[in-house]
């Protein structure tokens, strides 16, 4: 895997960073698009590789988030309480326990596993044709299906960020993402060699159960 570079990239593409997150309060519609585009982009930092020391400074500040009785907001600041209480040497070891192993880690973090039991299944070609459309190509470099959760939401991210209307984002979440990433997260949350990824799996499945209700609002 590379490091922390897109495997997956648009032309021009725009993906804000972590402090979209917390700057937040009341968001106008551009905010609640910066907003969505951020917590993709983070996921992916955070399991396309071992996250980075900038990227882990920078979720360290979701620690500030106000708590009530809000998931997503409990799962901000459980995340960044996480990343103040971590090195990035002890995520190093986590990393390669749950993803990569002897053989194969833990978890594997791809959408045809999940789906079909089996990798590089047709969920994989269907998505390399959808990308195909979308004008999102694979750099070269990298090794990883394109159906890695880490991928898929960097192809999120991008097509919040270019503003791709709502329907076509909808049509790529529900295709390639909403029908396994939930079980992902949950078993990401619950894996025993999991401890740091614990609460990414939380902050993923609060995110995502937020989003899902945003793609299926009425337009």
């Amino acid at each position: 895997m590379p490091n922390q570079s897109p495997a997956l990239h648009q032309t021009s593409p725009s993906t804000p960073g972590a402090e979209g997150l917390v700057q937040i309060t009341e968001p106008t519609s551009s905010q609640e698009q910066q907003y969505r585009a951020s917590a993709y982009s983070i996921i992916a930092a955070l399991l396309r590789d071992v996250p980075q020391k900038q990227t882990l400074q920078q979720i360290a500040a979701f620690e500030q988030v106000a708590i009530d009785e809000d998931e997503m907001l409990l799962a901000m600041s459980s995340l960044g309480l996480a990343a103040q209480a971590v090195n990035r040497e002890s995520i190093k070891d986590e990393y390669h326990q749950l993803f990569i192993g002897v053989g194969r880690g833990e978890l594997m973090p791809y959408g045809s596993w999940y789906l079909t039991g089996y990798l590089m299944e047709q969920p994989l070609s269907a998505l390399r044709d959808n990308l195909t459309e979308l004008g999102i190509e694979r750099d070269p470099q990298v090794k990883e299906p394109e159906d890695h959760i880490a991928s898929l939401c960097e192809v999120m991210s991008i097509l919040i960020s270019d503003s791709v209307d709502l329907r076509t984002q909808t049509q790529f979440f529900e295709t390639h993402l909403g029908s396994w990433c939930e079980r992902f997260f949950r078993d990401l949350e619950t894996a025993e060699s999991a401890s740091f990824y614990r609460s990414v799996g939380r902050f993923g499945s609060a995110f995502i159960s937020i989003d899902k209700q945003y793609l299926n609002m009425p337009v």
